[in-house]
């Protein structure tokens, strides 16, 4: 049972824990990994964390949908953006991040490579 200011506070933190792919779960469920909120001193709600292999496919699929578009579509500028970003936020720190990455942009591993590379040299 939720009590006076706790729906406010999970519609307030919902858009971050969607943000990263995270769900919420019920505290009294959650596990010793997931992230309990409280509100007020009671546990409001527990926060299941993603694999970090899921939050880039949550990020990737959230790139696509800010462009509107397939990232494969983009030009090749918007490309090196995406890959930057993905880099600042440590895509590619994740095991197959390069190839998952190549494989939404539609560009080979050595062309991630390439941008990567492209990036540290400027």
């Amino acid at each position: 049972m939720t009590g006076p200011g706790e729906e406010p506070f999970i519609a307030a933190v919902k858009p971050l824990i969607d943000a990263i792919g995270g769900e919420m779960v019920p505290p009294d469920e959650a596990d010793q990994d997931d992230v309990v909120l409280s509100w007020e001193g009671v546990d409001v709600v527990a926060v299941r964390l993603p694999q970090l292999a899921d939050s880039l496919d949550h990020i990737l699929a959230a790139l696509e949908r800010r462009q509107g578009r397939p990232l494969a579509e983009l030009d090749r500028r918007a490309k090196q953006e995406v890959v930057r970003m993905l880099e600042a936020r440590g895509a590619f720190s994740v095991r197959h991040g390069v190839e998952t990455v190549a494989g939404a942009l539609g560009v080979s591993r050595f062309t991630v490579y390439n941008y990567l590379n492209r990036e540290k040299g400027a």
